[in-house]
């Protein structure tokens, strides 16, 4: 919210879930303030996994589903919608604590359910206080620890295993265990002819740096239980491969930093004078972007 609210990229949906906060107290955000490395890798993570949904939903015209995993606030359906780059039905998972929250933020916000009610076409909508179901876009409350769960409530929200499906999970993974963020990478794999999982997460986390950001994150219960899947770029591959993805890849977000168009690059180094250079580059080698498919339509 306020890596929006500096400039770093535009989005006008981020006020209606989350405050701006006037003091902040985490130990990296300082008098309120976002430390510009924070800013700088929430702007690649930002602009890296944008592009990725994009180029699927390009490949795919639109004629797709999105499955968000651990959606939380994020603001994308509206953001996607005024690009006119909506896919057939946006699915978004979450807690049912959490789900209740965004439920309640969109019920009493006009810019929020417009959107939503512009979209859908059919019978009344479906609103409660832990679903709510549209033509385009529905958020499921579900645990993603329990697959079999959370397809039963997606298929109730007419999910079709047949279209072309996209799957985000953005610092979701590395919450579970190993084992059950296999069997939930397993299931997506198993139930999807045509698919594409994004994942957002740690890595290279078994060095000094990694250990430390571990203990930072101890220190404010906050527990990483998938953490040692997050060795390397090369453990992030095989976790893809080995749960039924044909083709897998990882990059860590200091290659993704130095993809993105260098001009906006510039634009943003110029609203924040970064003086720690080798705290980024540290903190960018120690979050990747990994994406795998399997494609049986060769798209």
């Amino acid at each position: 919210r306020f890596a929006v609210s500096v400039g770093y990229w535009k989005d006008p949906y981020i006020q209606y879930f989350v405050r701006q906060a006037k003091e902040r107290k985490a130990p990296e955000i300082n008098r309120g303030k976002l430390a510009p490395e924070l800013g700088y890798s929430y702007y690649a993570r930002v602009h890296g996994v944008s592009y990725l949904i994009k180029a699927f939903l390009k490949k795919t015209e639109c004629n797709c589903q999105i499955v968000n995993l651990g959606a939380g606030m994020d603001t994308l359906f509206w953001r996607l919608k005024d690009e006119n780059l909506l896919p057939r039905k946006y699915f978004e998972v979450d807690f049912p604590m959490i789900v209740a929250r965004k439920i309640h933020n969109i019920k009493s916000k006009p810019p929020l359910s417009k959107p939503i009610m512009e979209s859908h076409s059919g019978d009344s909508l479906l609103i409660d206080s832990h679903s709510l179901e549209s033509s385009r876009y529905s958020i499921v409350g579900a645990d993603l620890r329990f697959s079999s769960d959370l397809e039963e409530k997606l298929k109730k929200h007419n999910l079709d295993t047949q279209l072309p499906t996209l799957l985000v999970a953005e610092c979701v993974l590395v919450y579970m265990t190993p084992q059950q963020s296999a069997s939930l990478l397993k299931w997506a794999a198993s139930t999807f002819p045509v698919a594409m999982f994004i994942n957002y997460e740690q890595v290279n986390m078994m060095d000094r740096f990694g250990q430390i950001m571990i203990e930072n994150l101890q220190r404010r219960q906050c527990n990483l239980a998938g953490v040692e899947v997050c060795r390397s770029l090369d453990s992030q591959r095989e976790r893809l491969l080995l749960n039924g993805w044909e083709t897998a890849r990882a990059i860590d977000m200091m290659k993704v930093y130095s993809f993105l168009p260098q001009a906006d690059v510039k634009r943003i180094e110029g609203l924040e004078f970064l003086d720690e250079k080798e705290l980024f580059e540290q903190l960018m080698q120690h979050y990747c972007i990994c994406w795998a498919s399997k494609d049986s339509s060769n798209l």
